[in-house]
């Protein structure tokens, strides 16, 4: 805004000041830094730039000039005390606007993944953010070492890093305990592909889930839910894939449905593991390691860092207890959906 659009109700005082305070040398009052001070708080909450308003000031300042008795040295020194006052004024107040812009930014993303408000009115406050929710969304969540904030430096690169590539594209990054969100439309998958990377380099290693994209305003929060359980099923797996997908592990939602059943699975499957010498644990996790290497035994005994005989022993056993033999396709899938169930439910761990 140029200085001759800025109204003279925001100098107001100042030839005054200026005259009186550089003709005698003094100091301004209390009184007269408050005005000051004031004064720059109105200005930036009617949206002036802070350089148009000084230029403002050195424009009243040599007007006022030849009438202002005193040095210049005084003259200039008022003039600071001054800008000082009007800028610290200014500058609070744009605190204050960062606050509440802030404040109403988490309030609108914790109604907003909370599903709380009315949805007519959720919709119309996301506008003010850059998204429209009677469109599909996608959100993806990532989690690293730490936990992190809006304002750290971890969410901030990424953040930099993505608008930095698609602009806006009505995406929305944030916080959200401890994990980074990023909320993007439905059919801009690359944004998300891109978030999940630069997410898993800023955080040495974490780990991100997308949930599928869904329609209309309860979309965001059906897609979050998504991507919070599939980092819970992540963990409780053991899956180390850096980027998951919901949409490629809709089979365990499934399985885990009906609770009742999948432990009465894990019971009868796989109970009897428990008469063994070291417990079940130990061959949970050999047909764990068989069915994720593709039945190949060299793969498994590789990644138990057993020998191939060894693993072998430990296959047999599993058929002379349970009856099951692993390596028999009638009987390989009853076995890997015990095991899934049993890693879901975190038996032997826990009791079903």
């Amino acid at each position: 805004m140029a200085e001759q659009d800025v109204p003279g109700e925001y100098l107001d005082g100042y030839a005054e000041i200026l005259t009186e305070v550089s003709a005698t040398g003094r100091r301004l009052t209390r009184g007269e830094i408050e005005s000051r001070r004031t004064l720059g708080e109105r200005a930036a909450d009617a949206g002036f730039g802070l350089r148009a308003l000084v230029g403002a000031h050195l424009a009243a300042t040599r007007a006022a000039w030849p009438g202002a008795p005193g040095s210049a040295d005084s003259v200039l020194a008022a003039m600071q005390q001054v800008v000082d006052a009007f800028a610290e004024g200014y500058e609070r107040a744009q605190r204050l606007a960062v606050r509440q812009e802030e404040a109403a930014r988490r309030e609108f993303i914790d109604d907003l993944l909370y599903g709380r408000s009315d949805l007519g009115r959720l919709a119309e406050r996301a506008e003010r953010f850059g998204l429209r929710l009677s469109h599909a969304h996608a959100v993806a969540v990532a989690e690293g070492p730490a936990a992190y904030d809006e304002g750290d430096p971890v969410p901030r690169h990424v953040e930099q890093s993505l608008i930095s590539r698609f602009g806006d594209r009505s995406i929305l990054l944030t916080t959200k305990d401890g994990r980074m969100l990023c909320i993007a439309p439905g059919d801009q998958d690359q944004v998300l592909t891109a978030f999940a990377k630069q997410a898993y380099a800023a955080t040495d290693g974490g780990r991100v889930a997308i949930g599928r994209a869904q329609p209309g305003p309860g979309g965001v929060v059906q897609s979050y839910e998504e991507a919070l359980n599939t980092l819970d099923l992540a963990s409780r797996l053991g899956l180390d894939d850096p980027v998951l997908r919901a949409a490629d592990l809709l089979v365990y939602p499934v399985l885990t449905r009906d609770r009742q059943a999948m432990a009465d699975l894990v019971r009868e499957a796989l109970g009897p593991l428990g008469a063994a010498r070291g417990g079940a644990a130990p061959l949970i996790d050999t047909l764990t390691a068989y069915f994720d290497s593709g039945c190949v035994a060299a793969e498994a005994a590789r990644r138990l860092s057993l020998s191939v005989r060894a693993l072998t022993y430990r296959l047999e056993r599993i058929h002379k207890l349970t009856g099951a033999n692993p390596a028999d396709p009638a009987h390989r899938y009853m076995l890997q959906t015990a095991v899934i169930g049993a890693r879901l439910l975190d038996w032997p761990a826990k009791a079903l």
